[in-house]
Order: structure tokens, then C-alpha cells, then sequence
């Protein structure tokens, strides 16, 4: 029994090949950014810019600190493509796509919001809210939006 699931272990990481998976993080990485920064800066820009502004205006800066933004967009987009869309594919379900883009989107957002709302004196809890529910659609979106992209063109 013990040898016959090694050897299964074996047959899969033989045919696994590295260079194939990294082709396709690259690929879902790379169709991943222009539809997350789309749809996220519908939300700051178009929707949410003057909700932020009278919650949080007094925190924030007179402009955007691009650098940190930028790192942030390729950290969550590979968290994201990583954790959500490539598994999603492999599953071969959209359905997995949106469930756990919207959880990934949940987790991750509470990271920031819920911290904050925890240390910082006058965090609105508003903010907090529509920051968790922004956080589930945005990833829950992207994650499908991007899923039936690349099985439409990689797959």
C-alpha cells in the first residue's frame, strides 16, 4: 500500500512540469493585472473616491503613493492567481473561481481593515464594511473574469 501511493506521488511529480506551470502564472498574472486595476479603479475613482474622502479624508494623502500601490497590485494579483484562478482552472470550475475569489478577497481586505479598525483611534466602521464587501467583489470578479478569459485563450 505505502509503496503503491509512493509511486503515484512519483508518476504526478513526473509529469508535472515546472516550467509549464510557471509559463501559466505568468500568462494568468499578466491577464489578471489589466482586469484587476479596471475594476478597481472604477470603484476609487468612479464610485467610491468621495465616500473615502469624507470617512478617512483626514488620514489621507494629497496623492497617491504610486510605488506602494504598485507593490500592492503584484502581490495580491500573484496571491490571487496563485491561490485562486490557477486552481480554479485546473478544477475546471467558474464556481471556484467566485467562491474563492470572494473569500481571498474577504481574508485579505480584513487584513487591512479590520487591523486598522483595531488600532487606530476613529477608524470608521463604515469604511470597514464597504471595504470587506469591495474586497469580495473585486476578487470574486477578477477571479472569474480572468477564469473564462484564459479558458477561452490558454486552455
Amino acid at each position: 500500500m505505502h509503496i503503491e501511493i509512493t509511486c503515484r506521488i512519483c508518476l504526478i511529480l513526473l509529469h508535472s512540469n515546472p516550467i509549464n506551470h510557471s509559463k501559466m502564472f505568468i500568462k494568468l498574472f499578466f491577464i489578471s493585472l489589466p482586469v484587476f486595476f479596471a475594476i478597481d479603479m472604477i470603484w476609487l475613482v468612479l464610485i467610491a473616491k468621495n465616500f473615502y474622502q469624507k470617512q478617512i479624508g483626514f488620514l489621507m494623502r494629497p496623492d497617491v503613493n504610486w510605488y506602494a500601490a504598485f507593490i500592492f497590485y503584484l502581490l495580491f494579483i500573484a496571491g490571487l492567481v496563485t491561490f485562486v484562478i490557477s486552481p480554479a482552472i485546473e478544477k475546471h470550475s467558474w464556481v471556484h473561481a467566485l467562491v474563492y475569489g470572494g473569500l481571498f478577497g474577504l481574508v485579505t481586505y480584513s487584513t487591512y481593515d479590520l487591523t486598522n479598525l483595531a488600532t487606530l483611534k476613529n477608524w470608521p466602521v463604515i469604511v470597514t464594511v464597504a471595504d470587506l464587501i469591495w474586497g469580495m467583489i473585486l476578487s470574486a470578479s477578477v477571479s472569474v473574469v480572468v477564469y473564462f478569459i484564459a479558458t477561452k485563450t490558454l486552455i
